[in-house]
C-alpha cells in the first residue's frame, strides 16, 4: 500500500483549525505589541539591540546584543518599569531580566600580509641553487619569484 500525502490546505484554514499554530500566532502577536510598547520608553539607540522575548509572572524578559546594552538597562530599569506600567500590558510588571545574545553573524578573520622582503627572497634563491631535491628547488624558487613579486 503507497503512502499518499493528506492535501494541501491554505495557511488561513490551518490558523482557523490549528489550536498549536492558532497560539503560536497569537503569541506572535502578542510580544510584537509589547516590543513595540517597550520601543516608545526606550532610548532610540536601544532599539535596535534590546527585544523582547517574554513576560511572564510580572516579568519581562529581554534578549540584548551586548553586555554593555543589558547595563544601560539595568541603570534604567527603575524608570522604565514605572513608565511601561500605566500601559494594561505591562501593568503586573514588577522586573526586568536581560539575556544577552550577541548576533550571529560571524566576521571573517583578518587577513595577514606577509611583507615582501628582497633579503629572503635572496637567501631563498641562493638555498634553492645549493639544493639537489628538484621538487624542493622548485618549491623555493617559486618562494623567491613570490618574495620578488613577479
Amino acid at each position: 500500500m503507497a503512502f499518499r500525502p493528506l492535501d494541501a490546505r491554505r495557511p488561513t484554514d490551518l490558523l482557523r483549525t490549528n489550536s498549536t499554530l492558532k497560539a503560536l500566532l497569537e503569541k506572535s502577536r502578542q510580544i510584537e505589541r509589547l516590543q513595540t510598547l517597550f520601543e516608545s520608553r526606550l532610548e532610540p539607540a536601544a532599539r535596535t539591540h534590546c527585544h523582547v522575548a517574554a513576560l511572564e509572572g510580572g516579568t519581562l524578559r529581554l534578549v540584548v546584543s551586548s553586555s554593555q546594552w543589558a547595563t544601560r538597562l539595568r541603570y534604567q530599569q527603575k524608570r522604565l518599569i514605572r513608565q511601561l506600567q500605566a500601559f494594561n500590558e505591562f501593568a503586573t510588571l514588577t522586573k526586568i531580566h536581560c539575556r544577552v545574545q550577541p548576533p550571529l553573524v560571524k566576521k571573517e578573520p583578518p587577513v595577514r600580509i606577509m611583507p615582501r622582503s628582497q633579503v629572503a627572497s635572496s637567501s631563498l634563491q641562493e638555498t634553492a641553487e645549493h639544493v639537489e631535491d628538484p621538487d624542493l628547488k622548485a618549491a623555493l624558487e617559486r618562494l623567491a619569484r613570490h618574495h620578488r613579486g613577479d
